[in-house]
C-alpha cells in the first residue's frame, strides 16, 4: 500500500516517541510524570450536576455550529475578557482547539498562492498538529525558529519576501507552548500588519490565555480590533481544556470574520464532530464562571514561584510569563530526560521532540520540558529531584 508522498515528512508525534527513549531503562525511583500538559487541578464543582441534569440530551444530534445558548455565553466571555464585541454568528464551538487548528487549514489554505506552492508558517517548538495540518493540504511547512535570541516567539517579519508572497497561514502560540512567552500588543500588531502586506490570515492559538502570572496576556482579537483590522485575516482559538481543567470535555470555539466563519461551517457540517448537548451546558457554565479560573491560576502562580526558587541562579533558567511549563536549559535533551528518570523516576519531555531540523539545527535540542500540572507538593518534589540530577 502506497500513501501519499507529502506525509513522509510527518513529524513523529512525541510521546510515542518518549516511550521508545525510556521504557528500556527502569525509573530510578517514585515515578513523577512532568510530561503532558494534562491539568490535574480540581474542575468545577457545578460540573457533575449539570450533566446529570443534562443527560436526555446525548439522545439528540447536536448542532453542528453550537447551541445558541453556549455561543451567546462565549460571546459574553470575550467582551468581558477583551472588550471587544463579537457576535454569535462569529462564533463556532469546536470539539477542542486541535480539531479547528487542523481542519481550518483544510477550509482556507489555497492550493496555489500567487501561481506557487502555498507556504504554512508556524513556530520552532511547536504545537505538532501546525505542521500535520499544513501537510495535509499540500502546503509547505516553514518552521521559523522561537529561541532565546527571538524572545522565544517567531520573528515573521525577517522572513524573505518570496516566502511571505506565498503565505497562506500563519500559526502564533501565545502564551507559548513550550516557552510560555507572551506576544506583546507591538508583537501582535506588526504581525497584523505583516498580514495585509503580504495578504495571509492568522491563527492564534490562545489555549493557554488564562494561565499567567502577572497580568493578561493581549488577546489578538483585541489588537485586531484597535489596529483596525480585517476581521477575516485573524482566526482565534479557545478552549476549556487548560482554562476550565477538563481537557477530557473537548470543548472550545473559533473565533473570526463572517465569511471564514461561513467557510469553516460548510467543513464543519461535512466533516466535524459537534460537542454533545450534555457538555455543551457544562460549557456554558464554565464560559460564565470565573472563581474556578482564578483559584485555578493561584495554584500555578504557586508553582511558578517555586520553581524560581528551586532554579535559582541557574544559568539560562528563564521564568515563563504564561502558560504551565518550564523549558529547561540543558546539554542534550534526550541524555537528560534519560538521566533523570534512570536516577530519579522523574519523566520529562525532550525539547527536540517538539521542534524541527531546520538549517541543520533543532532549536528544542537543548532543552526539556517540564510540565507544572501535579499538586504542589508533587510538583515541588519532581523539580527538586530535578535540580539535583541535572544541575547539582
Amino acid at each position: 500500500m502506497t500513501y501519499p508522498e507529502r506525509f513522509s515528512n510527518l513529524p513523529e508525534y512525541a510521546f510515542p516517541r518518549l516511550r521508545r527513549l525510556l521504557d528500556p531503562h527502569p525509573a530510578g525511583g517514585e515515578a513523577i510524570t512532568m510530561t503532558i500538559g494534562e491539568p490535574r487541578h480540581p474542575m468545577p464543582d457545578f460540573v457533575g450536576p449539570i450533566l446529570a441534569a443534562n443527560l436526555s440530551g446525548f439522545g439528540v444530534y447536536p448542532p453542528n455550529d453550537g447551541a445558541p445558548e453556549l455561543l451567546t455565553a462565549i460571546s459574553a466571555w470575550i467582551a468581558r475578557r477583551y472588550g471587544v464585541p463579537v457576535p454569535e454568528d462569529r462564533l463556532m464551538v469546536l470539539n477542542g482547539t486541535r480539531e479547528g487548528l487542523f481542519n481550518t487549514a483544510i477550509a482556507l489554505c489555497p492550493e496555489r498562492k500567487n501561481g506557487k506552492t502555498p507556504v504554512i508558517l508556524m513556530p520552532n517548538p511547536f504545537y505538532q498538529v501546525y505542521a500535520v495540518a499544513a501537510l495535509t493540504v499540500g502546503a509547505e511547512p516553514v518552521y521559523v525558529p522561537a529561541t532565546a535570541a527571538t524572545g522565544h516567539l517567531p520573528d515573521y517579519g525577517s522572513l524573505p519576501a518570496e516566502i511571505l508572497d506565498r503565505t497562506a497561514l500563519v500559526y502564533i502560540c501565545s502564551p507559548a507552548n513550550p516557552q510560555g512567552a507572551v506576544a506583546s500588543r507591538e508583537y501582535l500588531a506588526d504581525l497584523l500588519a505583516l498580514a495585509e502586506k503580504h495578504d495571509f490570515r492568522v491563527l492564534a492559538d490562545e489555549c493557554y490565555s488564562e494561565i499567567w502570572r502577572s497580568a493578561p496576556p493581549p488577546g489578538l482579537l483585541q489588537i485586531a480590533a484597535s489596529e483596525g483590522a480585517d476581521a477575516e485575516r485573524v482566526l482565534v482559538f479557545h478552549s476549556l481544556s487548560k482554562r476550565s481543567n477538563m481537557p477530557g470535555l473537548r470543548s472550545g470555539f473559533v473565533a473570526s470574520g463572517p465569511d471564514t466563519m461561513l467557510r469553516l461551517r460548510q467543513l464543519r457540517a461535512f466533516s466535524g464532530t459537534p460537542v454533545p448537548l450534555p457538555l455543551q451546558k457544562v460549557s456554558m457554565a464554565c464560559w460564565q464562571d470565573e472563581g474556578h479560573v482564578t483559584a485555578s491560576r493561584a495554584l500555578y502562580q504557586a508553582k511558578f514561584a517555586a520553581a524560581d526558587g528551586i532554579f535559582a541562579g541557574l544559568q539560562g533558567y528563564r521564568s515563563p510569563e504564561g502558560g504551565f511549563f518550564l523549558w529547561l536549559p540543558v546539554e542534550d535533551g534526550e541524555a537528560a530526560t534519560v538521566k533523570l528518570w534512570r536516577e530519579t523516576g522523574v519523566k520529562v519531555l525532550p525539547g527536540a521532540y517538539l521542534s524541527r531540523d531546520a538549517s541543520g539545527d533543532n532549536p528544542g535540542k537543548g532543552y526539556i520540558r517540564v510540565a507544572l500540572v501535579a499538586p504542589q507538593d508533587e510538583t515541588i518534589r519532581g523539580l527538586t529531584r530535578l535540580r539535583d540530577c541535572l544541575y547539582g
